[in-house]
């Protein structure tokens, strides 16, 4: 047989079975879909009987119900009635989206939907006529037998739409069990055809040539066209062959594995690799041993990461080859490991957010009502000392427990900030006394600041928190005393140092450095240090929240947190604040005390909780205001209503019951009367007035729990009352630390 005839031979038996293939495979496909249809169809039958089924139960189920509650008038009875009375409109309205394609139906069902109405209305009249004038009167309605006219009128139309419907249903599977029967001869005599077309064609293949002339030109070429695409890839590649020596490899290889090109030659052993990336600081591979015994089937795939001092994720993959060979692969997976990082802080963020958020809410209100509650009782009671004493510690308690709600939202990022341009070199001189009377005189505290020192973008209340927070972790890392510095400087953080920190943004920062010469902490502790709860002190001495709050104040703000430190050495935070540009830094804040300022003004206070709502009353009223109260957003714009000329200012949750919320009450209430003050107050912000953690501009927000002197000072400041400052003996107040009060 020539090679003319023998290409000929293939080329027509290729063509009859493509044509074959192709022919049966289009009427099978047809056959099929058409069976696909009817089988849907069919589904769709048994849709609408089981639905209108279950409506003729839910009917049968609320008369059920009614009969039970008006023989015997026991209210567990109208349980069953109820929920079918629920049922009933949704499944009528599932029914009646079922047959939209059934104009016969949907004639039944329209017609279905006043009988059914009927029948629900005489069943409630019978109820309420059972409650109200006892079974007597129910009797009365039941009697007239109106409601077993509907029901028989109902279940007719019910029974209708079954019995047209079983019809539709029986058709439709007797059309498809006609197709499966036409699609099983014709799949079976397709096989058989294409079958006897492959045997006559695999006589004609075994008379051909064994082999071509173009056989090795193309086997040139594609060695040519894997060379090309081995050094085009991004991961090292390797091949071995079935004695694990060295047969093919790219440049990335040599550069992910850090070989010398000397080892990179044909014929290599792959034990020579093995034994140069055993040593120290280097992506070890699989050992020999490892290759023959670890896997239970030889022609599985392994894949196994390592991890080099230099921090570079590797992921080597082994796969092997049919002719006992192996592929090495090795792909850089350091950026993805970045990524599962920030991935991981962000899913670990989102549910401490989820948890505090939940909590927040409540226990600020719980909160709010013992501290307003203790203020109110220490204003009332002046003149006995031990009273007062005891009040007073029970406030500081109730006042920590809201700092540590607090510091738990500031590291879920769930606090509201108010960031300003903060003139550091003007505000942080004003914490150094503070800081060197808080930690004692075994502490010796430093002050060091970098001349033109560039404005930070942060909350200044929170700053300040957080770096009293690191100053007292200082203290406790120093019990024998020692220096803490706080250092203030300029930093440009670029792009490279972005690449090795996912997290940060290339940009010019203003730093604020808390150093210590305290024990320091060893790898372990620097790696869990910004945990919630996560604390080196003994039982009951820490939450373990400190740092957590700096870590989520910092990150709130668009900042970055570096920490460094070793045993014995010390620690050393730093803080990277955004640099304000183009704003006014703050003025320095005077510590002048004021006298709590008074008012006639009409206040509306709006909050759910009775306690919370009840000691914001007693507190604004005994400041001189008149209150009005609500305790949800719709009450409220009644309330407003009935004294719309009389309000002067709104204060309301932010978080309130129903469909009015505090944002939309104030926003209704102000377009009613734009002169109205809003001062909003809640225990955790919803996004209605925190927009990336930041509060929208104009907004009033006294957080929960609030002491007396705040709410008045907030009141008074939307209200535009002044605060005259009090009588003070040159200004100046003494401060105590938390052990002598």
């Amino acid at each position: 047989m020539t090679r003319y005839l023998v290409s000929r031979a293939n080329l027509l038996v290729f063509g009859v079975l493509v044509a074959i293939l192709a022919l049966v495979g289009a009427v099978t496909w047809e056959r099929l879909n058409a069976s696909r249809v009817a089988r849907e169809w069919s589904q769709h039958s048994y849709r609408v009987l089981g639905t209108t089924k279950d409506l003729a139960i839910a009917l049968r189920d609320a008369e059920r119900g009614q009969r039970g509650y008006v023989l015997t008038g026991r209210d567990e009875y109208l349980g069953p009635y109820d929920a079918a009375r629920d049922r009933i409109g949704v499944l009528q309205g599932e029914l009646q989206k079922l047959t939209a394609d059934n104009a016969v139906q949907q004639d039944r069902i329209r017609a279905l939907a006043p009988v059914v109405q009927h029948k629900l209305e005489e069943l409630a009249q019978s109820v309420q006529a059972r409650r109200d004038g006892g079974l007597e009167a129910a009797l009365r309605i039941v009697n007239t037998d109106t409601g077993r006219n509907d029901m028989r009128e109902a279940e007719a139309v019910v029974a209708s739409v079954l019995a047209d419907e079983q019809r539709l249903l029986d058709e439709r599977l007797a059309q498809n069990d006609t197709r499966a029967y036409l699609v099983r001869w014709l799949v079976i005599g397709g096989s058989a055809l294409a079958v006897l077309t492959l045997l006559w064609a695999a006589r004609l293949l075994n008379q051909a040539w064994s082999r071509s002339y173009r056989t090795e030109a193309e086997q040139r070429a594609l060695a040519l066209r894997l060379r090309t695409t081995l050094d085009s890839l991004s991961q090292g590649v390797a091949v071995f062959g079935p004695d694990r020596r060295l047969a093919n490899w790219n440049e990335c290889f040599q550069v992910l594995l850090d070989l010398p090109k000397a080892m990179l030659r044909p014929a290599t052993t792959y034990g020579a690799f093995v034994e140069h990336t055993a040593e120290p600081g280097r992506p070890a591979l699989e050992t020999e041993d490892q290759i023959r015994h670890g896997s239970r089937n030889p022609r599985e795939a392994i894949t196994y990461e390592r991890r080099g001092t230099d921090g570079h994720h590797l992921e080597i993959r082994r796969t092997p080859m049919p002719d006992g060979g192996f592929v090495l692969t090795v792909s850089d997976m350091t950026k993805r490991a970045q990524a599962e990082g920030v991935l991981r802080e962000a899913q670990k963020m989102q549910a401490i957010g989820q948890l505090t958020g939940g909590i927040a809410h409540d226990f600020n209100n719980l909160l709010q009502v013992i501290l307003g509650n203790l203020e109110f009782v220490r204003a009332k009671l002046t003149d006995d000392a031990r009273l007062q004493q005891r009040i007073e510690r029970a406030a500081w308690a109730a006042q920590r427990g809201a700092t540590l709600t607090g510091q738990l939202l500031a590291f879920a990022r769930k606090q509201p900030l108010a960031p300003a341009a903060i003139d550091l070199a003007a505000t942080m001189p004003d914490l150094i006394p503070l800081l060197r009377r808080t930690l004692g005189e075994h502490i010796e505290v430093r002050y060091v600041e970098t001349a033109g020192l560039w404005p930070a973008m942060a909350d200044p209340a929170q700053l300040e928190s957080a770096v009293l927070n690191l100053a007292l972790n200082a203290r406790d890392a120093m019990p024998g005393g020692g220096r803490l510095t706080i250092e203030l400087g300029n930093t440009v953080l670029d792009h490279e140092y972005a690449r090795h920190h996912a997290e940060v943004t290339p940009g010019d920062y203003a730093m604020v450095a808390v150093s210590d010469t305290g024990h320091g902490m060893t790898p372990e502790v620097l790696a869990r240090v910004f945990e919630p709860f996560f604390t080196t002190e003994p039982d009951g001495k820490g939450t373990g929240l400190g740092l957590a709050m700096v870590f989520g104040f910092v990150k709130q703000s668009g900042g970055h947190v570096k920490i460094y430190s070793e045993p014995g050495e010390g620690t050393t935070v730093k803080l990277y604040l955004p640099r304000a540009v183009g704003a006014v830094a703050a003025q320095v804040r005077t510590g002048a005390p004021v006298d709590l300022p008074r008012g006639s003004a009409t206040v509306l206070v709006v909050e759910d909780e009775a306690a919370v709502r009840e000691i914001a009353c007693a507190i604004l009223a005994d400041l001189g205001y008149r209150v009005l109260e609500a305790a949800d957003g719709e009450e409220a714009l009644r309330v407003f209503g009935a004294n719309a000329a009389a309000v002067d200012l709104l204060l309301t949750d932010v978080v309130l019951p129903g469909k009015v919320r505090g944002r939309e009450l104030s926003e209704r209430i102000r377009a009613l009367r734009p002169e109205v003050k809003v001062v909003y107050m809640s225990g955790y912000t919803e996004n209605s007035i925190v927009h990336h953690g930041r509060l929208d501009d104009g907004v009033r927000l006294i957080g929960k729990p609030f002491k007396r002197e705040q709410l008045a000072l907030k009141v008074a400041d939307a209200l535009g009352i002044p605060a005259a400052p009090a009588a003070h003996d040159g200004n100046v107040v003494a401060l105590r630390s938390k052990r002598d009060a």
